[in-house]
């Protein structure tokens, strides 16, 4: 089976569940090319797993203090170079084309004619979930985004449709050290966050941003400030009792498989994000604030409990979906997967 998988690489995410499926396509002896967009290829790092990827500039949002800023997405977006880029890129001659809402694959395909499966949380926003902050150019935006003729979205609740649970690795089990938590705020201002979390000082803060080193940080003996690292990153992760993120949709599902406690914070003007919000609130997933909140911080970690949600192996149940050929959705099959994810209170 040779494959063609298109994986947008704005937020680490997207990254991390190509992760999770790389070593399957392996298993399963497929032949595979992944090709990157959204992020400047020098800021890809650890990348290892993907062999001679290719890369494009693709497309990607402008943010400042916790909201997109649309007028410089797009001055941002080089629309020519995208176009160009979707035109070029061939994709005869592969037996499947995925795309992880990643525009030009999922262009070039529609162009060519080629079917391509959408896999990705995005993709879960064509039914009726539970949904916040919409407006005429969000649902745009998910819609024609990256257009896929298939597409196999992923949610932390079925909600009664034709949906996966998240497709993540399943982390090691590791002690939890009880005052350590991550913090994960990539659209925030991170002197903003330290100045927010000085307080506390009966926790210690592992705090990660993609602006360092370049950007100068407050101190605080707590508070433990790091460049993005894969390995770093996840050591620190296993450690904590809990995560204070975006509300993105990956580092959520993470939290819920190790059994982290979750207080997320939705970037402003994205409707997956706020959406994302809604969605852990309604199923008692989580805690949400809509600012960097002192007052819901204090809340959250003197009184929160954690939830761990085991979920089953989504990965190999994509590829084996993929390998067996026939790309229409059967209920049944996500029916049999969701059966094997179970809820408990930690």
């Amino acid at each position: 089976m040779r494959v063609f998988f298109g994986v947008q690489a704005t937020g680490n995410g997207h990254i991390t569940r190509a992760r999770a499926l790389a070593p399957k396509f392996k298993a399963a002896g497929a032949e595979i090319t992944w090709m990157f967009t959204g992020r400047p290829w020098e800021h890809l790092f650890e990348m290892e797993a993907f062999g001679d990827f290719e890369w494009r500039a693709g497309l990607t949002f402008a943010t400042r203090a916790g909201r997109i800023q649309y007028l410089k997405t797009a001055r941002n977006n080089r629309l020519g170079t995208f176009v160009r880029d979707v035109r070029a890129l061939d994709l005869g001659g592969y037996d499947v084309v995925v795309s992880d809402f990643e525009p030009v694959t999922a262009w070039a395909a529609r162009l060519q004619g080629i079917p391509c499966v959408g896999i990705g949380h995005q993709y879960a926003f064509d039914y009726d979930i539970p949904k916040a902050g919409a407006d005429f150019f969000g649902e745009q935006v998910l819609r024609w985004f990256a257009p896929v003729s298939v597409g196999l979205g992923l949610h932390w609740h079925h909600f009664h449709r034709a949906i996966l649970p998240p497709l993540i690795e399943s982390p090691a089990a590791t002690p939890v050290q009880r005052d350590k938590i991550v913090v994960y705020l990539p659209f925030e201002d991170v002197n903003q966050v330290i100045h927010l979390l000085k307080r506390y000082r009966h926790y210690r803060f592992y705090v990660y941003s993609p602006h360092l080193p370049h950007a100068r940080h407050e101190k605080a003996d707590h508070i433990h400030v790091r460049q993005l690292s894969r390995a770093g990153f996840f050591q620190d992760f296993a450690e904590a009792a809990g995560v204070i993120c975006n509300a993105g949709f990956e580092l959520p599902s993470e939290a819920l498989l190790a059994g982290k406690k979750l207080l997320v914070k939705p970037l402003r003007g994205q409707m997956e994000q706020l959406s994302n919000a809604l969605a852990l609130d309604v199923l008692q997933l989580g805690q949400v604030m809509q600012s960097l909140d002192a007052a819901t911080i204090t809340t959250w970690l003197e009184q929160s409990q954690a939830i761990r949600v085991d979920y089953p192996d989504v990965a190999q149940a994509v590829v084996d979906w993929l390998s067996a050929g026939d790309l229409r959705i059967d209920q049944s099959w996500i029916d049999e997967v969701w059966s094997r994810a179970t809820r408990h209170t930690v």
